[in-house]
């Protein structure tokens, strides 16, 4: 199937003249060409009418299956359940102009297969697997009277976004076990977290040669390691050892974001859940306890994000929300544009993302044999990202690979 978008405004990594008007053929489910009043040849024309065309949004930190804000009890869901509650989490993204995100722990391959074989609506999905936590980690919910091992937590369940493993072998044996079963790269718990019962936000956690053979086992695999890191120690520690990726990264210093810059390390900031805690959490059942350490990261956020600027890291967008917090999705890019400017903030949910990702030139951009992801949105995001929010109330047309899976504001398809 050809299609012609005809009286484009396109807006990436490439194109940012608001005088500009091109046409952009889709064949065969990529971009083929790009121009100035391009012949038909038998395509559909869609006449954009000068309204923005723009790649498909990119979110490098989600957790599709985390459909309860209490992890410890996501996890226990059965897991039909937990499969089911999924869905609407990922229909709301490609609603909102999301085509692809990177699940930071708890998707697997077989729910990647079932979006890309159109049996469930959603993004394109780039898994994880379950993230990896030391016992007492980031990724262990149980409480601190509650006993056993760590082979007693569900980490097999659907609805648990991590596994415990403690030492070298162990942790080797789970990073190939992950990729095994498709894992496009790994997750680790590099330091303390909010949403954990019993350890403390500046806690170190995996050890060195941990974290180094979590590194090297992954590059073997030829992929990489992120890394949940909220301290300015955890970050270095963590980017000095091969890390590629920091998530969230709060409480980064100057020294610490040189150095991310320096080692060409990405930082995924996710400062929309902690707002969406402060706001929700209690109500939606978020422990106490996290509570209190949400407001500690959330106090720090916009600040991180001027170190980073500060030093050049560069940035991709994320938003690692949970529940019905997910609806909030779009709204990390207006938080990001209180330092950024809206161009950037795009960049950031585009071509950067797809970098991230290992992408670049497939995805997050409009251009000659990119994969046609496209969104039509209107008005102007590049003045108010706005435009890119309200559930995609602004974005008419979603297209991913090549079809349409939203158009004339509904969605038509399964993507």
């Amino acid at each position: 199937m050809s299609i012609l978008f005809r009286n484009a405004r396109v807006v990436d990594a490439t194109h940012h003249d608001p005088d500009a008007r091109l046409d952009v053929r889709v064949e065969d489910g990529r971009i083929s060409e790009i121009g100035a009043d391009l012949p038909v040849r038998g395509a559909e024309v869609v006449d954009v009418a000068g309204r923005v065309l723009m790649p498909g949004l990119i979110d490098c930190h989600v957790h599709v299956m985390a459909s309860m804000v209490n992890l410890g009890l996501n996890a226990k869901l059965p897991n039909a359940f937990a499969l089911f509650r999924a869905m609407p989490i990922l229909r709301g993204m490609i609603e909102r102009g999301f085509t692809s995100v990177r699940d930071a722990g708890g998707a697997d391959y077989a729910l990647a297969q079932c979006v890309a074989e159109g049996l469930i609506v959603g993004p394109r999905l780039f898994t994880s697997g379950k993230a990896l936590s030391q016992t007492g980690g980031h990724g262990d919910f149980r409480a601190r009277m509650e006993y056993g091992s760590p082979d007693s937590c569900p980490c097999a369940q659907y609805g648990a976004i991590g596994r415990i493993v403690d030492g070298v072998d162990e942790l080797r044996r789970a990073i190939r076990q992950e990729i095994r079963q498709g894992a496009t790269q790994i997750k680790i718990m590099a330091s303390g977290g909010v949403s954990s019962p019993t350890d403390p936000i500046g806690n170190l956690q995996f050890s060195e040669e941990e974290i180094k053979a979590a590194v090297a086992e992954a590059r073997s695999h030829q992929t990489y390691v992120m890394a949940h890191a909220y301290t300015a120690q955890a970050i270095s520690r963590a980017v000095s050892l091969g890390v590629r990726t920091i998530e969230h990264g709060n409480l980064v210093d100057d020294d610490a974001a040189a150095l991310m810059a320096k080692m060409g390390a990405f930082a995924v900031p996710t400062l929309i859940t902690y707002v969406a805690m402060r706001d929700e959490g209690a109500e939606q059942g978020y422990p106490l306890e996290s509570q209190k350490k949400n407001v500690t990261v959330l106090e720090q956020g916009l600040d991180s994000l001027r170190i980073y600027q500060k030093h050049n890291v560069k940035m991709a967008y994320g938003s690692d929300l949970l529940g019905s917090m997910h609806q909030r999705q779009s709204e990390e890019l207006q938080l990001r544009a209180q330092v950024y400017s809206p161009y950037e903030v795009i960049l950031q949910a585009t071509s950067i993302a797809a970098e991230v990702l290992n992408m670049q030139g497939q995805l997050g951009v409009i251009a000659p044999g990119a994969i046609a992801d496209i969104l039509i949105v209107e008005g102007d995001p590049t003045i108010d990202l706005a435009v890119l929010g309200e559930h995609g109330r602004h974005i008419p047309v979603v297209m991913k690979d090549g079809k349409f899976v939203k158009r004339n504001g509904e969605i038509t398809a399964p993507a």
